[in-house]
Formats: structure tokens, C-alpha cells, sequence
């Protein structure tokens, strides 16, 4: 018997010897080195996803089938974070729309709120019933009941006072005005700010200015309510001047901004100028 086992051992050894074992490292190589003869193809990296903005709720037209009314709110889709600019005046009109639109009030993860007039604040409410797990950015100067109301629906919410940093590549100016306090949302794009505002009732040129003194460089659009409605065309010429002068490259006035505002931003800037209403998606590529 152990002679049968010691004939056995002697042909595998011969066996290993001649044809080399599989564990054995290759000649002259050292054991270590055996993972770099194959090494891994790296992986491809997808490309940045676009930042979208959708209209959601405006007094102007876009989309056939979408609700309309007095207000403004837009969905910004893209960063970090997704952000609900403003929720217009009627929070089921404002939950009808997103659902045409096939977006989830739960995918948000921000609200920014411009000012604290009723037709940009009203369908807050009724959004939180449906998504209450979000952070709303308000000017300081909402009032503690407005705030209170927030933190009873299950939110957080943040007082903005000067520019204050909402998300990677978004910011708001910070609360300007006298009177109305407002904010404006400006979001970083490869071709520079798009700037948002409600109503720029701190004038749409000054909240301009504060962008791009937070933010210097090129302003790629500006997108929103200017609040021109029935300004004569002398005063709206001038604040056209006044944009491009600031380097604004494209204009989308809605909301507040007026009929005749609208169709003398559309001389002006021409192919530049961008027709929005509820539903209208906009698409930019994202900052580096």
C-alpha cells in the first residue's frame, strides 16, 4: 500500500514539474505581480445630467392641457438637490400641473420662496401635505406665523438674510428690497447664471446685479416675473438696456412682467428672447 501511494506522489510531482502547476508564479515574476498581466478597463463615466426648468404654474399659456392662473412657480431638476422655486396661489392647481407633467412632489428636496405674496406662497401648504420631508429657504422677513405654519406641516425651513448657498451650484441673492423683501434663485450653468426671480419687486436689474456681484460672470438668462406690467415702453426699454449692459444673454419675462413687456423683450432680443408659460421646459447644459 505505501508503496502504490509513493508511485502516485511521484507522478503528480513529475507531472507538475513538466506542465508547471497552475499556483506556480511565471518565471522571474514575483507572486505579486501576477494581477497587473490583466489589468481592468476603467470605468466610463456618465455625463452630467442636463438642469431643467419647468414652468408649473404662471398666468401665460404653454402646454394645452395645463392649468393657468394668477402666480408663478417653477421646478429646477439637475443639481444636487431639486428645487420648487415658488408654488403659485392654489396649491391643487399647482399638484394638477406637476401630475400632467408626470413630476412627484416627493422627488423635491428644496423650496425656495421669493416673497411672500399670496399668488408665489399659497399652494405651499397643500404641497406639504403631499411632500412635508423638505427644507424651505424664506427671506427672514416672513412673519413667525408663515414660519410656525412651515415647521407644524413637519418641514425645516431656513431664514435667508444675505446670499446664502441653497445647494451645489444654486444660491439665492439673499432678501433685497425695502417695502417687499424678495430673493431671486440662480443656478450655475455652463454658460453662466440663470437668474429667477418671482417678481423682482426689487426691480429685476438690481436683483441682476447682486447675482452677478455673488457670482461674476456671464448671466445666460434671466427667467421670471419682472413686475413691468403697464410700465410705459420708455422705462421697459430702459431696464432692457440697463440687462444687456449687465451681459444678460437671454430673456424669458412671465407672470408679472405684461403683455407689452413681453412683446418689446422679444424685438429687443430677438432670437434671444424666450417665450415661457406653464409647461415650458428649459434645458441647460450643467457647470463644470
Amino acid at each position: 500500500m505505501r508503496c502504490v501511494q509513493l508511485c502516485v506522489m511521484i507522478v503528480l510531482l513529475t507531472v507538475c514539474s513538466t506542465a508547471g502547476c497552475r499556483s506556480t508564479p511565471l518565471a522571474n515574476q514575483p507572486p505579486g505581480e501576477l494581477l497587473a498581466q490583466a489589468p481592468t478597463a476603467p470605468r466610463a463615466q456618465s455625463p452630467k445630467e442636463a438642469i431643467t426648468v419647468t414652468i408649473l404654474y404662471d398666468n401665460y399659456q404653454y402646454e394645452p392641457g395645463l392649468r393657468t392662473a394668477w402666480g408663478f412657480g417653477c421646478l429646477v431638476e439637475g443639481l444636487e438637490k431639486t428645487i420648487l422655486f415658488d408654488t403659485g396661489g392654489d396649491g391643487n392647481l399647482l399638484l394638477a400641473n406637476m401630475d400632467k407633467l408626470g413630476l412627484k412632489p416627493q422627488d423635491v428636496d428644496l423650496v425656495v420662496l421669493s416673497h411672500i405674496h399670496g399668488d408665489h406662497t399659497g399652494g405651499l401648504e397643500a404641497f406639504l401635505d403631499r411632500n412635508p420631508r423638505v427644507t424651505v429657504f424664506l427671506p427672514r422677513s416672513f412673519p413667525a406665523s408663515f414660519k410656525r405654519t412651515v415647521k407644524q406641516a413637519g418641514a425645516e425651513y431656513v431664514e435667508v438674510g444675505d446670499s446664502t448657498q441653497i445647494c451645489e451650484h444654486a444660491f439665492s441673492t439673499g432678501q433685497l428690497g425695502t417695502m417687499i423683501k424678495e430673493q431671486a434663485l440662480a443656478v450655475e450653468t455652463a454658460k453662466g447664471l440663470v437668474v429667477i426671480t418671482g417678481c423682482a419687486h426689487p426691480g429685476v436689474v438690481n436683483m441682476v446685479k447682486k447675482a452677478k456681484q455673488v457670482r461674476p460672470g456671464p448671466i445666460h438668462m434671466v427667467i421670471g416675473g419682472f413686475h413691468m406690467s403697464g410700465v410705459p415702453d420708455k422705462r421697459v426699454q430702459k431696464v432692457i438696456a440697463q440687462l444687456k449692459e449687465l451681459g444678460v444673454q437671454r430673456a424669458a419675462p412671465c407672470h408679472c412682467s405684461g403683455d407689452r413687456t413681453r412683446e418689446l423683450f422679444a424685438e429687443s432680443f430677438g432670437a434671444n428672447y424666450v417665450r415661457v408659460g406653464v409647461g415650458k421646459k428649459l434645458e441647460f447644459a450643467p457647470a463644470d
